[in-house]
């Protein structure tokens, strides 16, 4: 599959894609004798997880940090697992957040509807 493709199943815009594989951050991508990216189910799946790090607002630093973790193999895995546990933590902390306030927004928008004498 060529590189436009796989961006457009994972979210991820070409630039981002070559910036990670430049970067190191995803595995590397093997090439044909076209010179054409062959994408393997590996980096499909991390291109799928990375983009979903990125989405959820973890910073490229930290990520790859994660992958210089994976190169290193099994031995990692405990120190790989404590990143992905420590980013949920933050989504945690973040989805309580953002359910805080939408609490508040549907309470002003009963009292509009109220004022407006809009019948919910």
């Amino acid at each position: 599959m060529r590189i436009a493709e796989e961006a457009a199943k994972c979210s991820l815009s070409v630039d981002t894609i070559r910036y990670y594989e430049k970067a190191g951050i995803c595995p590397s991508i093997e090439r044909g004798p076209d010179g054409n990216r062959r994408f393997s189910p590996e980096n499909l799946d991390w291109l799928n997880l990375l983009a979903a790090l990125r989405e959820t607002g973890m910073p490229t630093k930290k990520m790859k940090y994660f992958a210089d973790l994976y190169r290193q193999g099994d031995a990692k895995a405990a120190e790989r697992k404590k990143v992905l546990k420590q980013h949920e933590m933050h989504l945690d902390l973040q989805q309580a957040r953002l359910t805080k306030c939408k609490a508040l927004l549907r309470h002003k928008l009963a009292l509009y509807d109220q004022i407006l004498g809009v019948k919910t």
